[in-house]
């Protein structure tokens, strides 16, 4: 009896052990080495929003105007225009899939795009050189846009702070677009200068515009992971590659008509810098911290 009593004695120790032995096991963590924050780190979905600035470039293709001169050449009344001067903005819902290092990215984006330009005209008198009337326009295009861009991108490294290049092309389709017309009349006839501010002219211009284009996408940035969430910042250089404005309806608006107005063919191209928050669709949980390094 006794002996059966040291066994169970000696079975019941050995299993205390076992026990505490399994307690004092680390817990699987996803902040260091293992299957499942190799998974996270090679192959991740995620989904955010980004928004930020943009400045745009007309360039134009072939110029147009509803003044024909006979007495002086074309080119001095040429359309002036002012490149990345007139502040626009965009806003982007960005969806991408990671892999080692490369992405596939959809960013389905609403842009507001702003340009500008002026055109110039004078009347003289009989008396060589002598100004009379001179007349300006300043013309202000706001220009609304649904672009569907796809972007592939590298990264490097995979630390915290992550660069990144990219490239891609982009189809966009009009939304909206009005002109805001000022005319500033400067009148030397009577011996001095005055000058004369109109009101704006403030027109619906939608029909002026083509209802589609598309471009290419080149840039860079960074990503910076912070736990379960993913900071970005975005440069983008938006090439166009088609005419933005209708060859139907250039000269559609009699108002813009009547000040002398007609839209050269035109592409766009846009500078954008964004900065956003993404977040990771696969092991999203209070407990894991996506990327922090130990």
């Amino acid at each position: 009896m006794k002996r059966l009593y040291f066994v169970v004695l000696c079975l019941l120790m050995i299993t205390g052990l076992n026990a505490q032995h399994r307690n004092k096991r680390p817990k699987l963590s996803f902040n260091k080495s293992g299957k499942e924050k190799d998974i996270f780190l090679k192959k991740q979905w995620w989904v955010g929003l980004k928004g930020g600035p943009n400045l745009s470039k007309a360039v134009v293709e072939q110029t147009y105007s509803v003044v024909a001169p006979t007495n002086y050449e074309l080119s001095e009344i040429t359309k002036q225009y002012k490149h990345y001067k007139n502040l626009g903005g965009q806003a982007t819902l960005d969806i991408t899939f990671y892999f080692r290092g490369f992405s596939a990215s959809f960013q389905p984006t609403y842009r507001h795009s702003r340009f500008e330009y002026t055109n110039n005209y004078e009347w003289t008198s009989a008396a060589e050189g002598s100004r009379l009337f001179q007349m300006k326009y300043t013309q202000l295009q706001k220009i609304d846009y649904l672009d569907l861009p796809l972007v592939a991108k590298y990264e490097f490294g995979i630390d915290r702070i992550r660069p990144f290049i990219q490239a891609g092309l982009y189809t966009t389709k009009l939304l909206n677009a009005n002109k805001i017309v000022e005319v500033t009349k400067t009148d030397f006839a009577s011996g001095g200068v005055n000058e004369i501010v109109d009101d704006p002219i403030i027109v619906g211009a939608t029909d002026l515009f083509a209802k589609n284009h598309w471009g290419f996408i080149a840039g860079a940035g960074l990503n910076y992971n912070l736990g379960n969430v993913r900071l970005n910042l975005d440069f983008q250089y938006k090439y166009g590659m088609s005419n933005i404005a209708s060859t139907k309806n250039r000269q559609g608006n009699d108002r813009l008509a009547g000040v002398g107005d007609s839209l050269d063919n035109i592409k766009l191209n846009t500078i954008a810098i964004s900065v956003g928050c993404l977040f990771p669709m696969r092991f999203l949980e209070s407990g894991f911290k996506s990327l922090d390094k130990k």
